[in-house]
């Protein structure tokens, strides 16, 4: 689906809020597990470690890995969306901006809630944006992208990408811990549950519908 044909239709507005409140959420939930420093999800790994070797903001950096991914997608054929785009800029500003409102927190206790509200928010935005029907954004069309290039499964071209972020931002200095093992094993039945709740009905606009969002719905997250 273009850019164009996106744009058309009915539910327009309520798409847009979807689209662009979600990818702020989304860094607000992402700055939340950086603050609670029990482990990030995947991509956060790697952000994070990069953001220590560089000395950059980790916003930034998520902006430029997502840039780069972004730029992956031309080998392999694969076409943007203005979520696509706008999931490049908003998280990385969102997640900037939060972590200049939240401050360090020192001691467990404050800092589980965090995790805790990282995580949740962290569903509430997938649902948001992706709900929103304007394109996965740069990470999950890579997934999607070698899936349909190489005829290997979804869960395993997306378990290979996650270690191999995981693996890789892990040795740069990212946090792992409880809260990037709670994040795999939660953000799936999340998502799933928020995608259900901001489903926008279905409609003969051109675009697909989300009334019965599917399971590969449910993982495409970033």
């Amino acid at each position: 689906m273009s850019m164009a044909s996106a744009l058309r239709g009915p539910y327009l507005t309520r798409r847009l809020l979807q689209l662009y409140i979600g990818l702020a959420v989304y860094g607000v939930s992402s700055a939340l597990l950086v603050r609670g420093g029990l482990g990030l999800e995947p991509w956060g790994v790697l952000h994070q470690g990069l953001a220590e070797l560089t000395g950059l903001t980790i916003g930034v950096v998520s902006i430029i890995v997502g840039a780069i991914v972004l730029l992956l997608w031309v080998p392999i054929r694969q076409r943007p969306g203005l979520g696509t785009v706008s999931n490049v800029f908003v998280i990385g500003i969102a997640m900037d901006a939060t972590l200049t409102l939240v401050p360090e927190l020192d001691g467990l206790m404050p800092r589980i809630p965090l995790m805790v509200a990282g995580i949740v928010l962290n569903g509430v935005a997938t649902g948001l944006y992706i709900a929103a029907r304007f394109g996965p954004g740069p990470r999950d069309g890579l997934m999607t992208g070698l899936h349909r290039l190489t005829g290997r499964s979804i869960r395993l071209v997306r378990t290979a990408i996650e270690v191999a972020v995981v693996v890789t931002g892990f040795l740069l200095g990212g946090s792992l811990g409880v809260g990037t093992v709670l994040y795999a094993l939660s953000i799936g039945p999340l998502a799933q549950f928020f995608l259900r709740v901001f489903a926008i009905p279905a409609q003969q606009d051109g675009s697909a519908s989300v009334a019965s969002p599917t399971p590969k719905q449910a993982i495409l997250r970033r």
